[in-house]
């Protein structure tokens, strides 16, 4: 051996030595909680971090187990006050590094009585910024000095609740104003006066207002933008409030009140839904309502699609529903009233074998249109000029992978990073490395794959539908990672749908997901994710593996265990494609 490559060998053989040595090296690395000293809201929390994947781990002198990742959780126990949690971490050579942690909680003190002359909240059902219409309700909740006189609205009284309601809280006053014709109030700030037994009077405003419309005020909207959507009400969670459906632009809605943001809009007699200000534009007044007898339905085909078309003389708004036993799509049209005689149906369509349509109410006419096979493989609503029109896509002819366009969501990306293992691994990092897995063993089988994001990059949820309505794949699949306070009992694997006819995919999928001895999270209907939306493509929502627990996170780091999830996937789309062959 020459003198140069003596040397290159002691020098590698140093640098392995260092890299050991290295990896052996004690530390700890948390990723909840972040900060030495912690005020928390309520006595359930945990640690959670890693360490050296060769380290012991102690919390005040508590073994604690550490994966082969390094990762380690641990549940405290919190007590009201200075909690402290010692931890260390020790190497196999016997080297130490500790750090200490501190959880400081003070237990909310129980609700008390006003004992002084003051209000001291005023609550409105709904709340913020109000526009309504003579007939609407608002309702006030007021907590002030007990025994007292308390009135809303100059002079509108509210009553005191016995203390066996409230929880032995007195001073509790409700009550309900329903709004009168002759109220103007012109963005008038919600307050309420209060009288105490001594005659003191006072009084306290909210910066919210309340506006009662007019006769003289725009009461028709147009929609707006690709994206507008009608919600079911007011609630609101992560994934933003019930959404009813899509509609296309320049459909006219019936405005009859505001909540923040979101415009009250009627669609029949019995039915009201709200929509966000961004998505619509007022209309001058003297617009007519959205009414519209039907007029003529007929069904027709083409090389691509079979459509259905009704005849309305104004752009209604609409919701629409995929069915199952019997495959059928049903959409109800607000504001219409029927006046056909028959439909036109040609024995050339291919995905269609019948229409049918009721008036179900005053203002709401439905067409039920039957599929010639059971699957449903998507469909899109919109409007050509003033008639409604619904494009339905046939199931494939040949029901195999390698005739298929599948589409793979990588999800988060960019500035969003999902969650966050105990180690520190990050779920946009993880999605991708599947997502690309998954496009290589399709495309081995033949399929035509497309891809949100094919490399680290952010990609707003809004430009994904866009992307996909206009791509029209035959699926969808979106690729995450779920994520739980609880790191320790919360785990297993999952999927959602939203429309009950595109269950069967995510059905199947998540059967095979389970073949891995997975803990099972369900397979979930109507999810209200963004990309569960459409309704143009059978969708998929897949939440592999929970990356906040330890034992998951090393499963899904594992490059092997990967491997075995793409291949799971790529069975569950056969034995969808099977199933629909077979019936």
């Amino acid at each position: 051996m020459n003198r140069f490559l003596f040397f290159l060998f002691v020098s590698l053989i140093h640098a392995f030595a260092l890299q050991a040595q290295d990896q052996n090296k004690p530390f700890i690395k948390l990723t909840d909680p972040l900060k030495e000293v912690n005020q928390v809201p309520s006595p359930r929390r945990f640690i959670v971090g890693s360490t050296c994947k060769t380290c012991t781990l102690s919390i005040n002198g508590q073994d604690i187990k550490v994966y082969p990742t390094g990762a380690f959780a641990y549940a405290c126990k919190i007590d009201s006050g200075k909690n402290e949690f010692l931890l260390q971490a020790k190497s196999t050579t016997g080297k130490a590094y500790t750090k200490k942690i501190i959880y400081q909680y003070t237990p909310p003190s129980p609700e008390k009585s006003v004992t002084t002359v003051s209000i001291e909240s005023i609550q409105t059902y709904p709340s913020g910024n109000l526009v309504l219409r003579p007939g609407d309700k608002i309702g006030f909740r007021v907590k002030a000095l007990p025994r007292s006189n308390v009135t809303v609205l100059d002079g509108w009284p509210l009553y005191e609740l016995p203390d066996s309601l409230t929880g032995g809280i007195q001073g509790i006053y409700q009550g309900e104003y329903i709004i009168q014709q002759g109220d103007g109030f012109s963005s008038r700030k919600i307050s309420a006066e209060l009288i105490s037994p001594d005659s003191q009077r006072i009084r306290k405003e909210l910066q919210a207002t309340i506006t009662v419309m007019t006769d003289s005020m725009p009461n028709v909207a147009i929609s707006k933008g690709r994206l507008a959507h009608l919600l079911y009400g007011l609630g609101d969670d992560r994934l933003g409030g019930a959404k009813i459906g899509y509609i296309d632009s320049l459909v006219r809605l019936s405005v009859i009140g505001k909540v923040n943001d979101l415009w009250k809009v009627q669609l029949a007699p019995t039915r009201t839904a709200y929509i966000p200000e961004e998505h619509v534009s007022l209309m001058p007044k003297g617009i007519l309502a959205p009414k519209s007898l039907t007029g003529k339905i007929r069904a027709y085909t083409d090389s691509a699609y079979d459509y259905v078309e009704l005849q309305l003389f104004n752009r209604l708004p609409y919701q629409s529903l995929p069915q199952n036993n019997p495959s059928a799509i049903v959409v109800d049209v607000f504001g219409a009233t029927g006046n056909t005689n028959w439909v036109d149906q040609l024995s050339a369509l291919k995905s269609i074998s019948q229409i049918d349509y009721e008036q179900i109410a005053d203002d709401i006419f439905r067409l039920k249109i039957y599929l010639s096979d059971p699957q449903h493989w998507g469909y899109s609503i919109y409007y050509k000029d003033q008639n409604l029109v619904i494009r339905v896509k046939p199931q494939p002819k040949l029901l195999d992978l390698s005739n298929l366009l599948i589409a793979i969501d990588a999800g988060h990306g960019g500035r969003n990073t999902g969650a966050v293992g105990p180690t520190g691994a990050i779920e946009k990092d993880i999605t991708l490395a599947l997502s690309l897995k998954l496009r290589q063993a399709l495309v081995r089988e033949g399929t035509r794959v497309m891809m949100t994001r094919d490399k680290e990059m952010f990609y707003d949820n809004k430009e994904r539908i866009l992307l996909y309505r206009d791509s029209t794949p035959d699926l969808l699949l979106s690729v995450h990672l779920n994520s739980s306070a609880d790191p320790l009992t919360v785990g297993g694997t999952s999927t959602f749908y939203r429309y009950p006819g595109f269950r069967p995919l995510s059905r199947h999928i998540h059967s095979r997901l389970l073949e891995l001895g997975l803990r099972d999270y369900g397979n979930n209907g109507s999810f209200n994710f963004m990309l569960n939306s459409p309704t143009e493509y059978p969708n998929a929502l897949l939440e592999l593996l929970f990356l906040s627990n330890p034992e998951e996170e090393m499963l899904i780091l594992d490059p092997a265990f990967q491997d075995r999830l793409v291949e799971k996937i790529v069975l569950g789309l056969k034995d969808f494609l099977q199933e629909a062959a077979r019936k």
